[in-house]
């Protein structure tokens, strides 16, 4: 399955959309206002498209250079957002047994001091 790709590219008025799949036909093209109203807005709009077109997305931000139009405090706050390392990370592991006490923890706590250890 192709990958769809999605390039933004802020502007001195608007922020230009346009998302792509891997044929190079264009699925999408918007015009929205110069800088997202919310900081994870971007973030959002990415996770909404991959699940609407229910693939992969990989995005292009036009943010370097003289052409670029993104030092204003709505698009910075988003730049602090994306690069925001996630407070945590989860890890799938194969599931514990019936315990034979329901209201005991020790072997949930065994299976963490396992994971723990490595």
């Amino acid at each position: 399955m192709q990958r769809v790709w999605m390039a933004v590219t802020p502007g001195a008025l608007v922020t230009r959309v346009v998302v792509m799949d891997g044929a190079r036909q264009s699925l999408l093209e918007a015009r929205l206002p110069h800088g997202p109203q919310h900081p994870q807005a971007l973030q959002r709009l990415c996770e909404a498209l991959a699940l609407w077109f229910g693939r992969e997305l990989h995005v292009v931000l036009a943010v370097d250079g003289a052409g670029a139009f993104c030092a204003t405090r709505s698009w910075l706050d988003t730049f602090e957002q994306l690069t925001r390392r996630a407070a945590y990370e989860i890890e799938f592991v194969d599931g514990l047994a019936a315990p034979e006490d329901e209201g005991g923890f020790a072997d949930v706590r065994q299976l963490l001091s396992a994971r723990m250890a490595r």
